[in-house]
């Protein structure tokens, strides 16, 4: 199994339990009518670059090309109060900073082997950061356009209702 086909798995069965603000995301709603944190275009392009190592382009494109990097920046902003947007993006802020003292070069500049090794790394010393950027960029990914056609079965007009249909061997899961 690889790390998609796992990813997609956990979404799956901890789709029930997501966090109130990831769920208000994904249905569009705006729970913080306080203020908010300005994203610099610079944030957004880190913001993009973590996404792409949490679901990298395979047989179907990634997390940048389905644009995680703006349904992250929205839901931080419309359903995330200002403190949790800054712990979180202090957390994205402490990842670049890791990197440029473990490499002397920020997050973005680094080579894919060492990218993944500051992610990895983050699971441990920037935990809750690294959760909650999974959980936003697994949410973003498969209710993004991209993620719902191409990593999922899709199927846009549905014919009778079958309750329990096995899955064919190497058959994607179907989007909800």
């Amino acid at each position: 199994m690889n790390r998609r086909e796992s990813i997609q798995r956990a979404t799956l069965l901890l789709g029930g339990v997501m966090a109130a603000p990831l769920m208000a995301g994904a249905m569009g709603q705006v729970l913080n009518t306080g203020e908010s944190l300005k994203v610099s275009t610079t944030q957004e392009a880190l913001l993009a670059d973590v996404a792409d190592i949490i679901i990298p382009t395979t047989g179907t494109p990634g997390a940048k090309a389905a644009g995680v990097e703006k349904f992250i920046v929205r839901v931080m902003r419309d359903c995330y109060e200002k403190p949790e947007q800054e712990k979180f993006y202090a957390g994205l802020a402490k990842l670049d900073a890791d990197s440029q003292a473990k490499f002397g070069k920020g997050f973005a500049a680094l080579d894919l082997a060492q990218k993944n090794e500051m992610v990895k790394q983050s699971t441990i010393d920037n935990k809750t950061f690294f959760l909650t950027m999974k959980g936003l960029t697994v949410t973003g990914y498969f209710t993004s356009e991209i993620g719902a056609t191409q990593a999922l079965e899709y199927l846009p007009i549905p014919g009778k209702f079958e309750a329990c249909i096995p899955l064919k061997p190497g058959q994607k899961a179907w989007a909800l």
